[in-house]
């Protein structure tokens, strides 16, 4: 039977507080931990993180004393799981080798994503965004191996393929031909908003680690390749959260956000493969079913409207990591050479396009430099395929 959290009640918000002894949580083995448990925990350190901020924002626009008060109540809860949630993983980890769960995460969670959104213009939005997360990993793979002497196998298993998607200089357009039509809160399945949301919030996480950890090293083609990574993410960010409604009232927004949790949550609990992680992830559920009801109240208080009518009767099918290889392939296979045109796509490269691009990448591309230098050092590009040959091989060193 499907769950629907707005028929269960969770741990009451007195209750949620914990000790830095309960907050203290031990990481997961750097080595031996299911490459998809970290890609779970760092999904949830992004929701998470978006929750917070969104929060914020709504405490700065509004003027309702206990509004404000209730909002820093659930608020401070929020950050407490943020603390536990990115505080699993290990510190032993170097920050490249975050980054490479962080882009397995984009690649696979966007792939799932799309393989499930039933619209087909907001698929298409994630398709378009995919190639370009599933290429950064390649990038990133060169250059582990180059600063590290590892190999992104040691990362990813065998899980996610590690080889060129879009070319690096086609993945910088004009800031217009960033922004998406939003879909309708009228009429758009209650599955895409959380998928939206979903998307948008792992993005925006990977966009604020690399602002922070791009200036760390010491090494100038990593600095170089961070900087640039990091531009092409303001450009994802853009692209994924103007696919929300725009005229959703901060209420439904809260709502939304709240219910998008408890959906994540439910479903690592019931895909979890290490019962410490997955015992998180149900407490953080129970914590979360409270928040809900609480953002719930605040609708029908303040906007008036019960939230049943903008929430799905229940949970949608579990959010699931697994390889999308063979989709990843078919989308190269077809739409690699595809760029943005104001709120559409079009495969033919226009006159905006090419200024931008001939400004923006005219002292040379870090993204294609790393893969050159990675030749220069072992005579090869990395690559980890494991479904026979890249399926569009012109497109090799772009």
């Amino acid at each position: 039977m499907a769950f629907n959290p707005l028929e269960h009640r969770g741990i009451p918000l007195d209750e949620q507080l914990r000790d830095w002894g309960q907050l203290d949580v031990a990481p997961v083995d750097p080595d031996h931990a299911d490459p998809y448990t970290k890609c779970r925990i760092i999904t949830m350190n992004g929701i998470e993180v978006e929750a917070i901020m969104f929060s914020h924002h709504f405490n700065r626009v509004c003027t309702d004393p206990e509004v404000k008060q209730k909002l820093a109540h659930v608020r401070y809860m929020e950050q407490q799981q943020q603390k536990v949630v990115n505080w699993l993983l290990p510190g032993q980890a170097s920050v490249l080798e975050t980054t490479l769960s962080y882009e397995q995460v984009a690649v696979d969670l966007t792939g799932w994503v799309a393989r499930m959104e039933p619209d087909p213009y907001l698929k298409q939005a994630y398709e378009f965004g995919l190639l370009e997360d599933f290429d950064h990993l390649y990038r990133y793979a060169n250059l582990y191996e180059m600063i590290e002497h590892r190999k992104a196998e040691k990362i990813v298993d065998q899980l996610t393929e590690v080889m060129p998607g879009r070319p690096g200089p086609q993945q910088h357009r004009h800031p217009m031909d960033n922004v998406r039509e939003p879909y309708d809160k009228q009429t758009a399945a209650p599955l895409s908003k959380l998928h939206a949301l979903t998307i948008m919030s792992a993005e925006q996480q990977t966009m604020n680690f690399y602002m922070n950890v791009g200036p760390m090293y010491m090494e100038p083609i990593a600095r170089q390749l961070y900087q640039e990574i990091g531009l092409v993410e303001e450009e994802h960010v853009t692209h994924y959260e103007s696919l929300v409604d725009p005229g959703e009232t901060w209420w439904e927004r809260l709502v939304n956000h709240e219910y998008n949790e408890c959906y994540l949550y439910y479903s690592f609990m019931q895909t979890e493969t290490d019962p410490r992680i997955k015992n998180i992830w149900e407490l953080h559920l129970n914590m979360e079913l409270e928040h809900l009801h609480i953002a719930c109240d605040l609708m029908r208080r303040h906007d008036g409207r019960d939230p049943e009518s903008i929430l799905a009767p229940a949970l949608p099918e579990p959010v699931r990591f697994e390889p999308n290889k063979e989709y990843v392939r078919e989308v190269l296979a077809t739409q690699i050479d595809w760029t943005t045109l104001g709120t559409g796509y079009v495969q033919e490269a226009h006159r905006r396009f090419e200024e931008w691009q001939n400004k923006i990448n005219a002292g040379g591309v870090p993204q294609a430099r790393v893969i050159g230098e990675h030749i220069d050092k072992y005579g090869e590009e990395y690559r980890l395929e494991t479904e026979g040959p890249h399926p569009v091989e012109r497109l090799r060193l772009g």
